[in-house]
């Protein structure tokens, strides 16, 4: 078990090391699932056909940072370079076939379903990998990743550039396994123009081995790249799409699409680039901000909720949030058994603690907790979404 910080490790080398477990953690400061969600809108939600459309290669557009405007423009090129198909689409059509293509090729069509109108896609999942989870954390909020049913985010069809960088206090997009994406803080809005290494979750050891942690809402989601996710990936060798912002555009691995190298300097403040086929791509990084730190298109704040915070069942509040123990935790492991029990033990300063859960028939979830935020002392509820 890791006695230190977490530091930023190339891709290739934390993709050998993926396997079957992986930690996640928040910091008390994580912002992370404190508020209920605000329902998105889900008229017309009439599914559109598979038609996938030929991804065109991306090309490293000009090697500056930041010279994508940043001024309001309609994004033209996304989805016309490959008009002309006879495929019958219209553009919004077709982005919405190439964003089901997207998890379909990655081999996550049974861990979200896609829905779209005319103006957006709807992506919808239960949050969970399947991937192992929280393991090598040390950093620890003491809190638990919990499946979200039905949890439903927008993807925009016809992406326009805002006038400046977005910054989020919550998820920025979603990983075509259907778990959030964060930026690489744990402390809310941030400073777009700067990196703050004290806030980095990476750095200060919040994650686990895959990139993501779980957030006061005991929720897991992604703050670095999804290592984990990419290596259980059948098309993870052709630089696949990622996941997506809510913005409506992509992200990419730590290469150019056609798989060539990303001169230093190219990637500007949101982490990303101007593209050929989608108007722009955000990309993953070995060094911060990691994955999306901002996003560079228009986002109505309304349609995207929170995963939806636990509460007692009967009434009585949430869950109470964790506080990260000082200096760290020891020997932290998440474990799934076969009963389904859900386990995260640790030990902190010698002593032993635990959180807990079983999912119900009703949904719902059983809890038996003692951590170091609650002295120890034995804490026992029914919790649901």
């Amino acid at each position: 078990m890791m006695n230190h910080p977490l530091r930023a490790v190339p891709l290739f080398l934390l993709l050998a090391a993926c396997g079957d477990s992986g930690p996640s953690s928040g910091s008390a400061g994580d912002r992370s699932d404190t508020s209920a969600d605000t329902a998105s809108d889900s008229s017309s939600d009439a599914v559109l056909d598979d038609t996938a459309v030929d991804a065109a290669e991306g090309s490293d557009a000009d090697g500056g940072a930041d010279t994508t405007a940043d001024t309001a423009a309609e994004d033209t090129t996304a989805d016309t370079a490959a008009d002309g198909s006879g495929d019958g689409l219209t553009p919004a059509e077709r982005r919405c076939a190439r964003i089901r293509a997207s998890v379909e090729e990655a081999g996550f069509a049974d861990k979200m379903t896609i829905t779209c109108d005319a103006s957006k896609a709807e992506l919808t999942s239960n949050t969970y990998p399947d991937h192992d989870l929280m393991n090598g954390i040390i950093a620890t909020n003491e809190q638990i990743p919990v499946e979200a049913p039905g949890h439903t985010v927008p993807v925009m069809l016809a992406p326009t550039f805002a006038p400046a960088p977005l910054t989020v206090d919550g998820a920025l997009g979603v990983a075509v396994n259907g778990v959030p994406i964060y930026d690489y803080s744990g402390a809310g809005d941030i400073d777009t123009s700067t990196y703050d290494p004290a806030v980095d979750t990476l750095v200060t050891g919040q994650l686990d081995h895959c990139g993501g942690h779980s957030g006061r809402g005991d929720d897991y989601h992604y703050h670095a790249a999804p290592v984990c996710m990419i290596a259980a990936m059948p098309n993870r060798d052709s630089q696949p799409i990622l996941g997506w912002g809510f913005d409506g555009f992509p992200m990419f691995g730590d290469t150019n699409p056609d798989g060539s190298t990303i001169p230093a300097g190219t990637l500007d403040s949101c982490n990303g680039q101007p593209d050929p086929e989608f108007g722009y791509r955000y990309h993953t990084s070995v060094a911060p901000p990691y994955v999306m730190k901002c996003l560079k298109g228009q986002v109505d704040l309304t349609t995207v909720p929170r995963v939806r915070p636990l509460s007692r069942q009967g009434g009585g509040g949430g869950r109470t949030s964790g506080r990260p123990p000082a200096g760290g935790v020891q020997g932290l492991v998440h474990r799934v058994e076969a009963s389904g029990l859900h386990a995260l033990e640790y030990t902190y300063n010698g002593q032993p603690y635990y959180l807990h859960y079983t999912p119900r028939p009703d949904g719902c979830f059983d809890f038996e907790t003692s951590t170091v935020t609650s002295n120890g002392v034995l804490e026992t509820g029914v919790f649901c979404r």
